[in-house]
């Protein structure tokens, strides 16, 4: 039996229950809406919630094809059918909160044909459509790789698309359902290929057993499909249900700034690193990051 970690003290979490933290609730109970900081248990959702007023709406329904061993999103095989009034509201909600960068992220679906592509093209027409200023992120499934799918997002032209490698190479059978670390490398060099001048991004988690060795190969291969930022957190175990991977160790956050200098080095234009670090962390801090990107690529396509 694995002894559970004690948790350290830069680790432990201020709730703040402010008034934005329930306004966004009350939205997406109403309209139906979820979230990944909700549905995924993130440590950031009230700091998010109530002091930057940002959320990762979470399209497709609630319910993943794969059950990866790190995320708390329930998983299945009968997912939800496809809400097509869903776009729209996720459209109106953000305008309503006055989200000015609008990440967008989704569950699985390895039962549809285009793995969910034109549902989230479609919701970022809609944001776009009531709101032209709003910078968009994705964060995506790695869509099996199709690269018919990589296209519709790049056509979609968001600001940001990001996926997620998550783990060192080794740990990927482990860690990640039916998910292959080649194939989410594939779909990062795709769509930097097809789009360059959309900032591409990743993200991976410490904590599940890896070697700092291995950090640093996984954080050059990432580097090798031209991704432009990486985002490096503490992997914390969302629930005590077996399912759920233990955490081996806590990463210092001495040992994070060491590891945002590497990748710094190795040519990141951007990178978050620290023990509260999500793929979504202060998303919309960078929003001049993005509206640069915005502004070559308008240029390149002229």
């Amino acid at each position: 039996m694995i002894e559970t970690l004690r948790k350290p003290e830069w680790l432990k979490i201020q709730l703040n229950t402010a008034e934005n933290t329930g306004t966004i609730k009350r939205k997406l109970r109403v309209r139906n809406l979820n979230t990944v900081c909700k549905e995924a248990r993130c440590p950031n959702l009230h700091e998010c919630w109530s002091e930057f007023r940002t959320a990762t709406f979470m399209i497709l329904g609630s319910i993943c094809t794969r059950s990866c061993r790190f995320c708390a999103v329930e998983g299945g095989k009968s997912p939800e059918a496809l809400d097509e009034d869903e776009p729209r509201r996720v459209a109106l909600t953000i305008k309503e909160l006055g989200i000015e960068h609008a990440v967008i992220t989704m569950v699985s679906r390895d039962d549809l044909e285009d793995g969910g592509a034109n549902h989230l093209a479609a919701t970022r027409m809609a944001i776009g459509a009531m709101n032209p200023a709003i910078t968009v992120e994705y964060l995506s499934s790695d869509m099996n790789s199709r690269r018919e799918s990589i296209a519709t997002l790049v056509e979609s032209a968001p600001d940001v698309i990001g996926h997620n490698l998550e783990t060192v190479r080794r740990l990927t059978p482990l860690v990640r359902s039916n998910s292959n670390y080649d194939r989410s490398l594939d779909f990062l060099e795709t769509a930097k290929e097809m789009a360059p001048n959309i900032l591409i991004k990743s993200s991976i988690m410490l904590g599940l057993g890896e070697e700092k060795y291995e950090v640093l190969e996984t954080m050059s291969d990432i580097k090798k499909t031209g991704c432009d930022a990486l985002y490096i957190g503490q992997y914390l175990q969302p629930t005590r249900n077996r399912r759920h991977l233990p955490v081996m160790r806590y990463w210092d956050p001495d040992d994070f700034l060491k590891l945002k200098e590497n990748a710094l080095n190795m040519g990141f234009i951007y990178v978050e690193a620290g023990p509260m670090v999500r793929s979504s962390y202060h998303a919309g801090n960078h929003k001049e990051l993005f509206r640069k990107y915005r502004a070559k690529r308008l240029a390149y396509t002229r």
